[in-house]
């Protein structure tokens, strides 16, 4: 039987759906906190020490990073580069969960790409973002205000006067500002579309009374029909941020244009699975052995 590790902190549904999906493939599989990992550089050959494992495991599901400080968190993503380098398939990969547990780097590698996004800044400089404050904050715009790490809607503020941006004490000292997008009626809503290795699988729109629309805060998760320029969209965020799976969210201007809000490199898939009626995370799994079995070949051939 291969042997998997689950990264995770709190497993809960998804990692009990994930658990079951491997043990019907006859993969082991066990849940660590990346905290719970170390180096040891002792010896001759580096070796990656993880609990419950006397070797490297066959694979490595991603599910969850802890936060923490910049050096635990560094030292838990170069758990995962370690890993890759010795040629452990890392489903996120350590590379992937950068370019999006950091909002910042994500908007860059949208706009890079020429993937239509909320017009963005993000800067360390209180003048430097008071400045686009003023001349954004016309009567007639907003700006939302994001923790640069932060998942779920938290810590997201919507401001409309100088006076809330002077009152506005930036997380870690970093300002992350994006257009407020204002698409009229009374609900708010956007879409989650989940991507896994470059081609949509389920997809749900979210809707709230308040303008803040994850889940998390309350927003009712409703099935849509097919839509070939959502899925589209969202294909190709996930392929700028170069993912084995994403969380794509999108957004609609007032013009009726879909533009992408973030890419989630950890993304919960419990509500989209109960609406959209397909079993992403029988999916995931697919795609987790697949990748899986790809690396198990190379590393036979040499």
């Amino acid at each position: 039987m291969r042997q998997t590790v689950i990264f995770s902190d709190e497993p809960g549904w998804h990692g009990k759906s994930l658990g079951e999906e491997f043990a019907a493939r006859d993969i082991g599989a066990q849940f660590v906190s990346l905290s719970e990992c170390a180096f040891d550089l002792s010896e001759e050959f580096p070796s990656i020490l993880i609990p419950g494992f006397d070797a490297l495991p066959d694979a490595v599901f991603v599910r969850g990073v802890a936060g923490g400080t910049l050096e635990e968190v560094v030292v838990r993503l170069d758990v995962l580069h370690a890993l890759e380098i010795l040629g452990v398939p890392v489903f996120n990969g350590g590379r992937a969960i950068e370019r999006t547990v950091d909002k910042g780097l994500t908007s860059f590698l949208l706009h890079r790409h020429g993937i239509p996004a909320p017009r963005t800044w993000v800067s360390e400089s209180t003048a430097h973002a008071r400045s686009i404050a003023e001349c954004e904050l016309d009567g007639r715009r907003a700006l939302v205000l994001k923790p640069l790490f932060g998942s779920q809607g938290n810590g997201v503020i919507q401001i409309s006067t100088l006076d809330q941006f002077d009152a506005y004490v930036p997380p870690a000292g970093v300002y992350y500002l994006q257009e407020y997008l204002d698409a009229g009626g009374r609900d708010f809503r956007d879409w989650r579309v989940f991507v896994i290795e470059g081609r949509t699988v389920a997809a749900m729109q979210r809707r709230s009374r308040h303008w803040v629309t994850n889940r998390a805060q309350g927003a009712v998760c409703e099935p849509i029909g097919p839509d070939p320029t959502l899925y589209a969209l969202a294909e190709a965020a996930a392929a700028a941020v170069e993912i084995d799976y994403a969380g794509v969210d999108l957004l609609r201007d007032g013009n009726g244009n879909w533009l992408v809000g973030e890419v989630n490199g950890i993304p919960a898939w419990q509500g989209l699975q109960r609406v959209s009626g397909v079993n992403v995370t029988q999916r995931l799994t697919d795609a987790f052995v697949v990748k899986m079995n790809r690396y198990a070949a190379l590393a036979a051939t040499g």
